[in-house]
């Protein structure tokens, strides 16, 4: 993290730079459980308004989870929002990387505003319907992927939180599905449920040992 030493102030801060300089509506992309155990990887494609862009949007593994929560609702309010995921069983047909893929084509997809140009985080792009550039870091450089990366964050883990109540004992509702050592005692005494990942080592451990 890059802090400025004469001000004290963060020089990380995501803004609409790299926005600015492509012809609008752009997209920003990013996605949500790629490392997780359990559950769906999710990605979201946010293009903000010209004007009333929320305040506090961040890289949302940097806020707290009830800012992130109204965050989420203000950015669905205001911005235009495409939601996409790719299911346990397409994770394990095609592996994490191509779901991910995946579901970031299917937000985008869902638009309901074609988008001119899409910001992606990372260093691989889909295969999409609009010229496209990856963002290393994204999340903390562009205010449209910092966006995205609240909404897919969000709605994954109110997904992991619903499927807690079903599946108790595996802690989905703070850990979001993650390699915890709870989820990890809950895999051996448990096994695994129709929502793990069996594809991923974890998980197919567990699977041998039930």
């Amino acid at each position: 993290m890059i802090f400025s030493i004469v001000e004290n102030k963060r020089l990380d801060i995501p803004d609409l730079s790299l926005e600015s300089v492509l012809a609008p509506p752009v997209a920003g992309i990013d996605e949500a459980g790629r490392g997780p155990w359990a559950g769906p990887v999710v990605a979201a494609a946010v293009i903000l308004p010209a004007d009333g862009v929320p305040d506090g949007i961040d890289d949302s593994k940097r806020l707290p989870r009830e800012r992130r929560a109204e965050l989420y609702e203000q950015i669905r309010a205001t911005a235009t929002v495409g939601i996409g995921e790719a299911s346990v069983e397409e994770i394990d047909v095609l592996n994490i990387l191509k779901a991910t893929m995946l579901a970031m084509r299917r937000a985008v997809e869902v638009l309901e505003t074609r988008p001119s140009h899409a910001l992606v985080d990372g260093n691989r792009l889909p295969d999409l319907a609009c010229p496209a550039q990856a963002i290393v870091k994204g999340d903390s450089r562009s205010l449209s992927i910092a966006a995205a990366s609240i909404v897919a964050k969000e709605t994954r883990d109110r997904t992991m939180r619903r499927l807690a109540r079903t599946y108790p004992g595996y802690g989905w509702e703070h850990n979001a599905g993650y390699g915890t050592r709870e989820h990890a005692r809950a895999l051996e005494t448990l096994g695994p449920t129709p929502h793990h990942r069996r594809s991923f080592r974890p998980v197919r451990a567990a699977r041998r040992s039930s």
